[in-house]
């Protein structure tokens, strides 16, 4: 066969110049780059246009991309932040606890301080056995406010009894027959406006007002009820007008009484205008307080029984000052009832008083008072029983206690009464 009757193999591409390639190459790539300039891509339809990586892509100096801090967002205090990406490479650097976000199902450290805080708060500490006992009360003498104490020392007082433990102050008012306050009754009836003693005229209402801030009450004590002694402003005058029982009282060694009347209707009336003045005058007073100086010694010279007319007299008082002011209370602190009434001609179970707190200062007989104790109010006790007071505190029958400082300094008398209430709590 001759030469030229052979057939080319293949495509024949190997005839084709290469400078006519180059050149088909060339304006191909010119017009994929110019594509959008010359309209081309819109003849193309939607979704198919030609995406030619090496020729669409944009060169980047990195080949892995990095998180960066900034661009990711904070975690919110509603705890919905998004979680991390896991395709970061970098790890993000710890940061403070405070500032850290809380996990959704942890629960905030603070938050469960401040719930813990709240707890205490609201928790209810339990009273002790002393705090139970509804008045928790120190008899102060008329004789404290006297030399003119001034409001400021006053108002000391009361904080500093607060602060000891004391829920009500039992002050002196009236003694040996004379008021420690100004009485129009005492100048009409006795020529005297008040004791000789020198107090400041607002002293009552001082103490009546801080009592009452520090959620205290006040018992005004009415000491010696109707005995006086030779001592007292109107003791010649009583003499002289016959008021005095005849005899001498001596309930207790050392102090010789005299009674004055109550069966004379001037010496009634006095008393009677007296505890209704009082309460008109101070009425925010919680109480007014009666000692067994109200009733007449058994060993008084003859043989009278007083008790029908004292009880009479006392109804009448009591019924008086209800009416001027219904809201203070009319208590007593007294003997036993069989002792008052066989000793003291005072029938008290008569007399419709409101509280009445049993004086058991003696220590002959003390396990038997406390059945009487238990049945009323409370006790009175002095600061020289004070080895009593555990038993006492301890027996809830016993509503109240109230100290009479015999030793005549209340302020410390207070301070021993806290410290031996703390420990026996």
């Amino acid at each position: 066969m001759s030469p030229q009757d052979k057939k080319p193999k293949g495509c024949g591409c190997s005839n084709i110049p290469i400078s006519l390639i180059i050149l088909i190459l060339g304006g191909g790539y010119w017009l994929f780059t110019q594509k959008d300039n010359l309209g081309i891509g819109n003849i193309l339809p939607n979704g198919q246009q030609i995406n030619i990586p090496f020729l669409t892509s944009k060169p980047t100096t990195s080949p892995t991309a990095s998180p960066t801090l900034t661009t990711s967002p904070t975690p919110s205090l509603t705890l919905t932040s998004p979680t991390p990406s896991i395709s970061s490479t970098k790890k993000p650097q710890p940061t403070p606890i405070q500032t850290s976000p809380t996990p959704q199902n942890t629960p905030s450290p603070v938050i469960e301080k401040k719930t813990n805080t709240k707890k205490v708060q609201n928790r209810i500490i339990p009273k002790t056995p002393w705090e139970k006992k509804v008045i928790r009360g120190i008899y102060l003498s008329r004789y404290y406010i006297t030399n003119n104490a001034s409001e400021k020392k006053i108002r000391e007082r009361v904080r500093y009894y607060r602060s000891q433990g004391i829920n009500t102050i039992i002050h002196g008012v009236w003694g040996n027959g004379c008021t420690m306050y100004n009485s129009k009754v005492m100048q009409q009836t006795l020529g005297y406006k008040s004791c000789p003693n020198e107090f400041r005229d607002k002293w009552l209402d001082w103490l009546i007002d801080e009592a009452h801030k520090q959620g205290m009450e006040v018992h005004a004590y009415f000491e010696k009820g109707i005995k006086i002694d030779k001592n007292s402003p109107i003791f010649d005058l009583a003499i002289a007008r016959k008021w005095v029982v005849p005899g001498v009282d001596k309930t207790y060694p050392g102090i010789e009484h005299y009674v004055l009347d109550v069966e004379i209707p001037e010496v009634a009336n006095f008393f009677k205008d007296i505890l209704v003045e009082f309460v008109k005058k101070y009425p925010k007073v919680n109480a007014v307080q009666w000692d067994d100086y109200l009733g007449y010694h058994a060993e008084l010279p003859g043989k009278v029984d007083r008790t029908a007319n004292l009880t009479s007299l006392l109804q009448q008082m009591i019924s008086a000052m209800k009416k001027a002011n219904p809201s203070v209370s009319f208590d007593i602190c007294h003997h036993n009832p069989y002792w008052a009434k066989r000793y003291f001609a005072a029938d008290w179970e008569k007399w419709n008083v409101d509280r009445v707190f049993i004086q058991a200062y003696s220590e002959k007989n003390f396990k038997e008072e406390l059945n009487y104790v238990k049945k009323y109010n409370g006790i009175a006790i002095t600061d020289k029983q004070f080895h009593r007071l555990k038993e006492l505190i301890d027996n809830p029958e016993i509503k109240s206690i109230l100290v009479f400082p015999l030793s005549g300094k209340p302020e410390e008398t207070a301070a021993k009464l806290k410290k031996m209430t703390q420990k026996n709590n």
